[in-house]
């Protein structure tokens, strides 16, 4: 394992000012078998749903809805040296305690989309209780999907059929923080007091949502400037265009128009490296597409089919279907291997470990750079979506009820169940966008 340098999001870490240590002493897992422990909460979910669904009408019109104002301040970065979960090395000002954020030691989220309900659910990934249930497009027929968290906490989901939707973490930033929502049973009516904004799109397809990282404002204890990227077409056959929001509005910003067309889905996953340029995947395969935050200038390469699609630390990109590839910028190669699964999500964890869903009733870990299955650890069920929490542990998110939070060292499992027929496989805690890392070249 290697050290390297990251820009931190205490939203889902939540370290408190002053700093802590967080190294959990995690490396290689054992062979053994899985514990399983459940913990029930809210509603139970619906039954299980293959590949996409797609539900609801598309809203009108691009224009952003005003949210809230960012904060002003001097800016500097705070940077971490890690091995293993970060430690923090220098304090923050201007929160509690003197760390990033101020959000404290408790505050950590997994955001995960009930995709026919229209909601988002947000759970705590410590004590696995859902403290929210948003409904993310007004008519409820959104079919949210993936979900995106920034270094502040903050949450933005894309609905497939158009729109994208940010809600605040924590209720001192929320709008009207005595009108949200306190679980799943307690839906709001739209809008619910922590929605920030709601920028409708007359999209058909609308999939992809990624954060930049923003600047770290010492005197603030939050990340500014963030920008959010998302991607969508007006039809099936439609061209794609890829487009960068501003973070605290929804305002677009830019639109870079592709000759490609969204055969169907158009860009399927989305991810940022660690200059906040976007990488995005298609399907079918086809194309992998780069924006280039500095001047918005647009480049692409023939790609393999891919299901999942993250960044690793060293600013490759990776599609996860039957076959795991890997994309070097510097050389404009790709290498790919398979490992029996069917398609799901990936990301890398603090080990340099990729773990990829959509292998049956279990999880694999596959090492960075040799591209070899380093772990297989079992869960109750077929998992499709994949995130990492700041502690270290694997969420695997099926398309039931379930959510499994998975110890990669003593493969204990503990189960959230409640939701409603997700779809997510995306960056739902935050931790990819933490550790992003620049393409080397």
């Amino acid at each position: 394992m290697r050290n390297r340098t990251w820009i931190l999001g205490f939203t889902a870490l939540g370290l408190a000012c002053g700093g802590a240590d967080g190294d959990d002493g995690r490396g290689s897992g054992a062979d053994g078998g899985s514990l399983v422990t459940t913990i029930t909460d809210g509603n139970s979910g619906g039954g299980d749903t293959d590949g996409e669904t797609e539900g609801g009408s598309g809203d009108s019109g691009n224009s952003g809805n005003s949210g809230n104002s960012g904060n002003s301040g001097d800016d500097g970065e705070i940077k971490f040296d890690i091995g293993g979960v970060p430690d923090v090395n220098n304090s923050c000002g201007g929160g509690p305690g003197g760390g990033g954020s101020g959000l404290g030691t408790d505050f950590s989220y997994i955001w995960v989309a009930n995709s026919p309900e229209g909601t988002v659910s947000k759970i705590n990934t410590q004590t696995l209780l859902e403290e929210g249930r948003y409904l993310v497009r007004a008519d409820g027929s959104g079919s949210p999907s993936r979900t995106s968290v920034n270094l502040n906490g903050d949450m933005a989901v894309a609905n497939r059929s158009g729109g994208v939707t940010m809600i605040r973490a924590r209720l001192d930033d929320c709008p009207d923080p005595t009108n949200t929502s306190t679980g799943a049973g307690d839906v709001k009516a739209w809008q619910d007091g922590c929605i920030a904004w709601h920028t409708p799109f007359a999209y058909s397809t609308q999939r992809p949502v990624a954060w930049t990282q923003g600047t770290f404002n010492t005197g603030t204890c939050r990340y500014e400037n963030t920008k959010l990227w998302t991607a969508g077409a007006t039809s099936s056959n439609a061209n794609i265009e890829i487009l960068l929001l501003d973070g605290e509005t929804g305002v677009v910003e830019s639109m870079v128009p592709t000759t490609q067309s969204a055969n169907t889905y158009g860009v399927y996953g989305g991810a940022v490296d660690g200059d906040g340029n976007f990488w995005g995947s298609m399907l079918s395969g086809q194309v992998l597409f780069k924006v280039n935050i500095a001047d918005m200038s647009l480049q692409q390469w023939s790609a393999p089919s891919g299901y999942g699609m993250t960044v690793d630390p060293q600013g490759r990109p990776w599609t996860c279907q039957s076959q795991l590839a890997r994309f070097t910028p510097a050389t404009e190669t790709w290498d790919s291997v398979s490992v029996g699964s069917a398609g799901g999500g990936c990301m890398v964890d603090a080990n340099d470990v990729l773990w990829v869903a959509g292998s049956g009733s279990t999880v694999l870990g596959v090492d960075i750079d040799t591209m070899a299955v380093v772990q297989t650890i079992p869960v109750p069920g077929y998992a499709k979506g994949i995130s990492i929490d700041f502690e270290g542990n694997v969420w695997a998110v099926s398309q039931g009820a379930e959510a499994w939070r998975v110890n990669p060292v003593t493969q204990q499992v503990d189960t959230f169940t409640g939701l409603t027929s997700p779809y997510t496989y995306s960056d739902m805690t935050g931790f990819a966008l933490s550790q992003s890392g620049s393409p080397a070249g």
